[in-house]
């Protein structure tokens, strides 16, 4: 069956004249388009001069914080009519002449101590006005996409804040808005990011008129009394639970007026005794209708989750030949590796999902939900266990390795959490398999999936203020109770350098500073408003060498266990002990459900040298494909943004980035050169920052 580009169908129905420019030459959209397919029709870049590709422009767009050291960029730039749209290291909005990377404008927001880092912005034009929406944490701004100057009649003065409305008794005030939300004729409809703690907001999904800032309709993720899935719920579920929010993104069929919405899990992530029940709608992917936020359908991909496997990416919309005959189709990544893929109007499976057995917890309270969906097609992009034959065969302890691997609890998916020392082995590890980046899918509805394949560890320990009376806590049990989750039971942080280790921090910072951190939030450190100000000092003192003890009452949303921290699991030389690859890129005919290809993704340059093939490396962003036969990668944390063949899998280029580019990049065209461009801010994994976009083209 001939397939048509969609310029071409356009000149078909007489919707484009032959003089007019395809508005595909630009890059509209996150992730390129409603569709969230990271695809370009542009061709001048192909196969044959890939090689040639040299920087053409680099734009230093400042915010790097020396001081901390995990500054981070995520965006994924917007270009349109030849200016590019992008965030900055610090969080600001700016638009830059597309084919010289000179600055045009930049925000100078500091109004939200929320601010974190954001994965783009959103554009609309009537054809006369044009307005970028951007989120600088809490505060949603409409700016004159001229100027980037705050259109007044917008909200208060040209912002809202998506804090409102979401208040419930005893919760956090934690709420980010990190990736750009969609259009739908006046409307922008928008999702957030809430706290994974149990005092978490509410995840709801909302619309607003994209003119005065208006909500116009919500829809609850938490369902309210009378209203469909509140039965799934213990009683005045949406009062007592937060969470189940969409921070991923969404897609939108505009034709259709249908918004995709997939969910994360409701809070707390990890243990769910006190909100027994299927949980609907966190987990879950809900097609909405646009105007009104009525439902049309949905599907739960992990029941009463208690393993953090939110939805990871936005979904993508393609069309398949499937059963002989073309379907729209909606699908949806999942950090277990797995593909789910529905009719895009009826919500129908496209390729079999079977109910499985799963093992019950053994955790007092918790009452694991007994089967979950596994989809029999495509079959998984990463692999589903991990034993002693997937240990690596160079890893520096195997001694202690094995005898780790014989203590934990391992070789199946969804395996709850014990009770430490015990542990469960999460393969692939808590944030993928797939991760917010997303897929890429072409025209002829080949995906391609960029994950990776990293073992992590992890068990539950009891709060230390789970008590409903007030005792006396010290500030090194509160610290365990609401800091040890990110930054470490022993201080040590996060073993990808997100979150900060504290054992020295002050040598980095004074009292003063880290109290108000407390109080305030900061990236994407929440404030612990639910703390009363005599227990965030008891932590304060904690961190500081000293023993203080408050007073300490538990409140309905303490949970009576947290977890030991998201600790992936490396040998002593700093490798991942399961076997490579580490990380990977997998094309997937969706048409058929086979895969087409799989090769790794990243390289350590020392296990090169050593003679070992690329291994693939942790990674975190996206590709983006194009009509030329070329796919665009960085996402690896060797610093690189690489070129693939993308119908074998062979790489044609590599250039080195000023920092990896832990992000997804752009492809568009001004005056006849086609141009990529990648936002190259480091920051996680434990390399350097950087705040450069570069941009490549041929000479």
């Amino acid at each position: 069956m001939k397939r048509f580009t969609y310029p071409a169908l356009l000149l078909m129905v007489g919707l484009l004249s032959l003089t007019e420019k395809p508005a595909t030459t630009d890059w509209p959209e996150y992730n390129g388009g409603p569709d969230r397919n990271h695809f370009s029709p542009l061709t001048q870049l192909n196969p044959g001069n890939v090689a040639g590709l040299q920087v053409a422009w680099e734009y230093a767009s400042g915010g790097v914080d020396t001081l901390k050291n995990n500054t981070q960029i995520q965006c994924n730039p917007l270009i349109i009519d030849g200016v590019l749209y992008g965030v900055s290291a610090g969080s600001q909005a700016f638009a830059l002449d597309a084919a010289t990377g000179k600055e045009l404008w930049k925000t100078a927001f500091t109004d939200d101590t929320f601010a974190m880092n954001s994965r783009g912005v959103t554009y609309w034009t009537d054809g006369k006005e044009a307005r970028i929406f951007f989120a600088y944490g809490s505060l949603l701004y409409a700016l004159d996409a001229r100027t980037g100057k705050p259109v007044t009649g917008f909200g208060n003065g040209g912002k809202i804040n998506l804090k409102e409305g979401l208040a419930r008794p005893g919760a956090d005030e934690y709420v980010v808005s990190n990736t750009p939300g969609v259009v739908y004729k006046n409307l922008l409809i928008m999702g957030h990011r809430v706290s994974e703690l149990a005092p978490a907001l509410p995840g709801d999904v909302r619309a607003y008129d994209l003119h005065t800032g208006r909500l116009v309709w919500t829809f609850h993720t938490i369902p309210h009394p009378g209203e469909y899935g509140a039965d799934t719920w213990p009683k005045d579920g949406y009062r007592n639970f937060g969470g189940a929010n969409n921070w991923m993104g969404m897609a939108i069929d505009r034709q259709r007026g249908i918004v995709y919405v997939p969910t994360g899990t409701a809070a707390f992530d990890l243990y769910g005794s006190t909100r027994p029940g299927q949980n609907l709608f966190g987990n879950s992917l809900i097609a909405l209708d646009a105007a009104t936020g009525k439902r049309l359908w949905h599907f739960q991909t992990i029941h009463h989750d208690i393993w953090d496997r939110d939805i990871p990416a936005p979904p993508n919309l393609f069309t398949v030949v499937h059963d002989g005959k073309q379907v729209d189709a909606v699908s949806v990544l999942s950090k277990q590796g797995f593909l789910f893929v529905f009719d895009r109007v009826t919500g129908k499976p496209l390729f079999p999902i079977e109910e499985r057995p799963m093992p019950a917890s053994t955790v007092p309270g918790e009452k694991a939900w007994p089967t979950q969906p596994i989809p029999l097609k495509p079959a998984p992009f990463t692999r589903q266990s991990f034993s002693e034959s997937d240990i690596n065969d160079f890893v520096t302890d195997r001694d202690t390795v094995l005898a780790q691997l014989r203590r934990w609890q391992s070789g199946k998916e969804f395996i709850p959490l014990p009770l430490s020392p015990n542990r469960t082995v999460f393969f692939p590890g808590t944030d993928g398999g797939a991760q917010w980046g997303g897929a890429a899918v072409d025209e002829a509805g080949i995906m391609y999936v960029p994950a990776k394949q990293i073992p992590v560890t992890m068990g539950l320990v009891p709060t230390p203020a789970g008590s409903a009376r007030a005792v006396e806590h010290t500030g090194s049990q509160l610290y365990q109770t609401h800091c040890a989750a990110c930054h470490g039971q022993n201080r040590e942080g996060s073993h990808d350098g997100s979150y900060p280790a504290l054992i020295s921090i002050s040598q980095k910072r004074n009292e003063a500073s880290v109290a108000q951190v407390l109080a305030k939030g900061q990236g994407m450190m929440p404030a612990f408003t639910s703390l009363k100000e005599a227990e965030r000092k008891a932590i304060v003192d904690f961190l500081f060498g000293k023993t203080t003890s408050v007073a300490s009452k538990a409140n309905l949303n303490t949970a009576p266990y947290h977890h030991t921290g998201f600790t992936r699991w490396y040998d002593r030389a700093g490798y991942p002990v399961s076997r490579p690859p580490w990380g990977t890129l997998t094309a997937i005919d969706m048409n058929t459900g086979e895969h087409r290809w799989q090769v790794p993704l990243g390289e350590y340059p020392e296990l090169v040298a050593k003679g070992l093939p690329p291994t693939g490396t942790d990674n975190y962003g996206a590709p983006a494909v194009t009509a030329g036969g070329l796919l665009f990668i960085a996402s690896s944390r060797d610093e690189l943004i690489r070129a693939f063949d993308r119908k074998t899998g062979r790489e044609l280029w590599r250039a080195k980035l000023p920092a990896a580019g832990y992000a997804s990049p752009s492809t568009y065209a001004v005056n006849g050169k086609q141009y990529v461009v990648i936002a190259c801010g480091g920051g996680k994994l434990k390399t350097k920052s950087g705040d450069r976009y570069v941009a490549f083209a041929l000479p």
